[in-house]
């Protein structure tokens, strides 16, 4: 295989492309402190109030060793609590704390702003192509996957 091969794979293209879209992400969201996997978790939970930590890793495709890093870095900073479930002393409930809300309000203009960075170079034809792609691949290739992914249901709107 040539270098240039190399760099044509997907695997390639697709971690540099990981690689670029942190660090985007991860400088529009400096100043208040939040990474990719901190924003997931926290949008998780506003979702979902006292989920259970099980539930919130496989809603974020994370296995259980980063799922506990991920909040207690949350945890210590004060903007999620863990509680032991009121359905089952095995499991923790997790919830955002008045802290956590404000934080998740305030990331909401540089999470944006990060999201059109990463996409600026694709027409709105190219962006919605490129996510159905993406989707098309995570969606059949996720038995391979390492971590599990179980999305949360969308609450109803008209509820």
């Amino acid at each position: 295989m040539h270098l240039s091969d190399m760099y044509q794979r997907p695997g390639f293209l697709l971690r540099r492309t990981h690689q670029i879209s942190a660090a985007i992400f991860e400088n529009a969201c400096a100043s208040i402190g939040l990474t990719q996997a901190q924003y997931g978790a926290l949008t998780v939970l506003a979702s979902e109030p006292h989920i259970d930590q099980s539930r919130l890793a496989r809603a974020l495709a994370f296995d259980k060793v980063t799922v506990l890093r991920v909040l207690r870095g949350l945890e210590e900073r004060g903007l999620v609590a863990r509680e032991v479930s009121t359905t089952s002393r095995r499991h923790m409930a997790v919830q955002l704390t008045p802290a956590g809300r404000r934080l998740l309000k305030k990331a909401e203009a540089p999470v944006h702003q990060a999201y059109e960075e990463l996409m600026a170079p694709l027409s709105d034809k190219q962006r919605a192509q490129f996510i159905g792609l993406l989707q098309t691949l995570t969606d059949g290739l996720s038995a391979q996957a390492r971590a599990a992914f179980v999305p949360l249901q969308a609450p109803d709107q008209d509820a």
